[in-house]
């Protein structure tokens, strides 16, 4: 099971995210961020190729899309919390949205 940030590697592993259009969700401890599409077609692209890193990962999102937009929430609900998976997946839905 993978273990909640310290305050150390939140600081650290938060800071580059946050640069990225990443923020810390008010409710709740975890990030979110919305990616925007030229349409549809590229936003689902987009999320079926985060899902097959996803499912590799086996750590999953919260998300929604409306037509070129994809809402997308990150933590990691058996450590109540954010941790290094989130992290991760970020960077990689990042490097995906190009």
């Amino acid at each position: 099971m993978a273990e909640k940030l310290t305050d150390e590697a939140r600081e650290t592993g938060l800071a580059p995210l946050l640069s990225e259009g990443w923020a810390l969700d008010s409710g709740r401890d975890a990030i979110t961020k919305e990616y925007k599409f030229g349409n549809f077609i590229k936003a689902f692209g987009w999320m079926t190729q985060a899902a097959f890193v996803a499912e590799k990962m086996n750590h999953h999102p919260e998300w929604s899309n409306v037509y070129n937009r994809v809402t997308v929430t990150l933590t990691t609900h058996d450590a109540g919390g954010l941790t290094d998976l989130d992290l991760t997946l970020a960077k990689k839905m990042d490097a995906l949205a190009g």
